[in-house]
């Protein structure tokens, strides 16, 4: 992965994609909260508190600094955090997608737009051949999204991820440099 001295921010029709800051702690905090955060993704902990929060803008910051991973904030023209959204590396010149929306702002097509603008980042600016993204199968909206922003299934992994002490097979979506 390409190391970009500085955070960048990427502006789409509806959002800005930029550095995670201190200021968004409560807002991520009161977001994450609900637990089906954490019944649709691998690593959102239930119940969140705020030292989840912090922690997790820390290691984002830690990321960055170590060219391991981009995380963004997901904000509204006003600026406001909505969400966040991420590529981190897998080397091999790859990397995960990763993503999650406040609940008052699903349906509206923000994670397709916010995914689509991170791709080309992933393609162009770092350099990388190939991303791709997991999901569980109880969340089929994810893999709808993953299918609108232009992956292709890749693979069913068994019992794959482990959560609460329990096994999930997951669903893996990837495209390619070279077909985007």
């Amino acid at each position: 992965m390409r190391k970009l001295e500085k955070f960048p921010k990427i502006e789409t029709e509806r959002l800005i994609l930029s550095q995670l800051k201190e200021e968004d702690i409560p807002f991520v905090t009161e977001y994450l909260q609900n637990k089906i955060f954490s019944d649709l993704t691998s690593n959102i902990p239930y119940p969140y508190t705020r030292e989840h929060s912090e922690l997790w803008i820390k290691m984002s910051q830690e990321a960055f600094d170590n060219n391991t991973g981009y995380t963004f904030a997901i904000r509204n023209k006003d600026g406001q955090i909505i969400g966040a959204i991420g590529l981190h590396d897998r080397e091999d010149d790859k990397a995960e997608l990763g993503y999650w929306m406040g609940r008052p702002f699903w349906n509206k097509g923000y994670i397709t737009e916010a995914a689509l603008a991170l791709i080309e980042f992933g393609f162009r600016e770092l350099e990388f051949n190939k991303i791709y993204a997991t999901y569980f199968l109880h969340n089929p909206a994810s893999g709808r999204i993953l299918e609108k922003i232009g992956m292709d299934e890749e693979a069913r992994l068994k019992q794959h991820l482990k959560k609460d002490g329990e096994y999930f097979d997951v669903m893996m979506y990837s495209v390619l440099k070279n077909k985007y």
